[in-house]
């Protein structure tokens, strides 16, 4: 008997009938539960510096900004090194402005009308309107956030143990354009020399 015959007389089975679609379904969510805890992994929160009462200031720690600016340097270095004739890679990237994380906000509005009447028969209306703002944050106090914004690059500096010859230094131009948008004469490259 194949398992969906199986399954098809656990549920034909009057007598358990209900019995054995709450196993399914317990079983079934266990299941789900568990392969999303797989597919989600761990993610880096920003985490959220307070300002004052009316204003959130968001930064990244120095040390995470840091680190994928590091990351991406390293990378880059990494494929350089592999270009052929291209040797050693040192890389340096400058940019405009450092990172920016974008948080989800959670907005709630209300208004409020009030009507007063005062003893000469007058009517006076008075409108409220309250506004607020809140970042939402995970069970950790993390922020969530909706996205980070990377700063832009400005400039590039590699220095390079094959970079003498002038075919492996356009090679390393090119891929450095390709990789991070520059235009040209914002990459220089040098020979690397002895330490």
């Amino acid at each position: 008997m194949d398992f969906f015959s199986r399954i098809k007389n656990i549920f034909n089975n009057k007598e358990k009938r209900v019995e054995n679609l709450i196993s399914f379904l317990i079983i079934l969510v266990i299941t789900l539960i568990f392969i999303n805890k797989i597919l989600k992994g761990d993610e880096k929160k920003a985490k959220v510096d307070y300002t004052n009462e009316s204003g959130v200031e968001l930064a990244l720690d120095n040390d995470e900004i840091n680190v994928s600016y590091n990351e991406f340097e390293m990378k880059l270095e990494n494929i350089l090194t592999k270009i052929n004739g291209v040797g050693k890679v040192s890389v340096l990237l400058t940019y405009s402005e450092s990172s920016t994380v974008v948080p989800i906000y959670n907005i709630s509005q209300s208004t409020s009308t009030t009507e007063e009447k005062d003893t000469s028969g007058g009517t006076r209306t008075i409108t409220s309107e309250d506004n607020k703002k809140d970042v939402i944050t995970d069970s950790s106090s993390n922020i969530v956030t909706e996205k980070q914004i990377m700063p832009k690059i400005e400039g590039a500096i590699i220095t390079a143990e094959g970079a003498k010859d002038a075919n492996i230094k356009s090679n390393i131009i090119v891929a450095v354009e390709a990789v991070t948008g520059l235009a040209n004469h914002k990459i220089q490259v040098f020979e690397m020399g002895g330490d």
